[in-house]
């Protein structure tokens, strides 16, 4: 799936390419003509047909190559954002509100020693690790631990 906007680009892109090619041969053809004479007077024209135009194509060939890269990069984002959101989820109700599927649904809490947050028994933060011990009831009345943001154990406690 390629977006309008990244087609549009790639001119812009050859653009620059043949603006600081062309750029440099009129440098190389003003440095030759400059070269070959012996006074100044003879050296201007070269200067003001050749040198000066090479440099400003070069420039403009620069600011073209920043700006194609630039929109490329910006096209590819809302690429990959587009793809990100045009799909729905497969369990998306009617009204087009995804349902609230719960993280973590156990009825243990455990806490891991030395943190500031209780969590139910299958949150990813603490399943599977050795270290995490059911909670004290005492640290949840004190308010020393805080519930776990991810699987929400205040819900049911509170």
């Amino acid at each position: 799936m390629r977006t309008g906007r990244l087609r549009t680009v790639h001119p812009v892109l050859w653009a620059g390419w043949a603006a600081l090619a062309a750029g440099a041969v009129l440098c190389v053809i003003g440095w030759y003509g400059v070269s070959g004479e012996r006074y100044a007077e003879r050296q201007l024209p070269y200067l003001a047909s050749c040198t000066i135009p090479g440099a400003a194509l070069i420039v403009a060939g620069a600011v073209l190559l920043g700006h194609g890269r630039g929109a490329l990069a910006a096209a590819r984002v809302e690429e990959l954002y587009g793809l990100l959101v045009a799909e729905e989820p497969a369990d998306a109700d009617e009204s087009g509100q995804a349902a609230a599927i719960p993280l973590a649904v156990s009825r243990d809490l455990l806490m891991v020693p030395g943190g500031t947050l209780w969590h139910r028994a299958d949150c990813p933060l603490v399943a599977g690790k050795v270290e995490a011990v059911p909670v004290d009831a005492k640290l949840l009345t004190s308010g020393e631990l805080g519930p776990c943001p991810i699987c929400d154990p205040a819900e049911e406690t509170g």
